[in-house]
């Protein structure tokens, strides 16, 4: 099992210099990977289902794995997730293309629909039909990652005659995770993804998650040039070795943990017990 660590471009590791010495020690430590989260604004006063308070800092996911690729050697980067319907798609495919090449193809693109309506509404994305449009924004970005004459004819993205340099790295292009818990989610993950994202799923959430992805399989036909698709999880705090064990038996191939940390020494206090009580029993 691969283990990432959750949360490097938020709260303390919104800070540079903290999230940089944390990213450090998770790659000594044997992590695999570091992620990112995403809300471009969030509702003031907080309400439900906001998942923080208005003033909690966090980065933009493509500046901070930018800054992070140069201050680590082995580290996947991984965006966990980037809401794909409040973006232009074919801005983000320059900036995520970007973070990969800087990173020398270590970048990881996790993307999701977005379930804040008070975020779309303050972006001018519209809300109702942010599932179609992750799907065509998907489609998008392999078009402009991979194509030799990128062309495009979709609902809401029209382009031809154009090119977007530099390519990914990694070739055909990052491995794209498809975030998310419902049934247009698990569809969206077998057709179009490399993998699927659980966000704060425990044991029994993921057993109905994969029996979700399994029923989709018969929905929709998953191309073969996807490969395998690879299943990541966050799972609530205070993930222990027994617990992490059955995600392991599930056939979770990466735990990406979420630290319950408010200060530096907090997050590199949380990294030594996971080297020590997870990912060296583990991995």
């Amino acid at each position: 099992m691969k283990f990432g660590l959750f949360g490097i471009n938020t709260g303390r590791c919104a800070l540079p210099e903290a999230a940089a010495r944390v990213a450090q020690a998770a790659e000594a430590a044997g992590f695999e990977s570091v992620w990112t989260g995403e809300h471009v604004v969030l509702p003031d006063p907080q309400v439900p289902p906001s998942p923080a308070p208005p003033q909690h800092a966090m980065l933009d996911p493509a500046v901070s794995l930018a800054f992070l690729a140069g201050v680590t050697e082995r580290l996947q980067l991984g965006t966990g997730i980037i809401i794909l319907p409040q973006r232009n798609p074919v801005v983000l495919a320059k900036e995520l293309a970007s973070v990969d090449v800087v990173s020398q193809g270590r970048l990881l693109v996790g993307i999701g629909a977005g379930y804040l309506e008070p975020e779309f509404a303050a972006i001018g994305s519209d809300f109702a039909s942010r599932g179609a449009r992750t799907d065509e924004y998907l489609d998008v970005l392999r078009a402009l990652w991979t194509e030799e004459k990128p062309s495009f004819e979709g609902p809401t993205v029209r382009f031809s005659g154009i090119d977007a340099q530099p390519r990914p790295t990694q070739q055909p292009h990052p491995p794209l995770l498809v975030g998310g818990h419902s049934p247009p989610a698990f569809r969206r993950a077998v057709s179009r993804g490399n993998g699927w994202y659980g966000f704060f799923q425990d044991p029994d959430g993921v057993a109905r998650c994969l029996a979700g992805i399994e029923a989709a399989r018969t929905q929709v036909e998953r191309p073969a040039g996807l490969g395998e698709l690879e299943i990541s999880v966050s799972p609530p705090p205070a993930c222990d070795l027994d617990t992490a064990r059955r995600y392991q038996d599930l056939g979770v191939d990466r735990l990406t943990l979420v630290p319950a940390a408010r200060t530096e020494e907090d997050w590199l206090h949380f990294v030594d017990e996971a080297a020590e009580g997870l990912i060296r029993k583990l991995s």
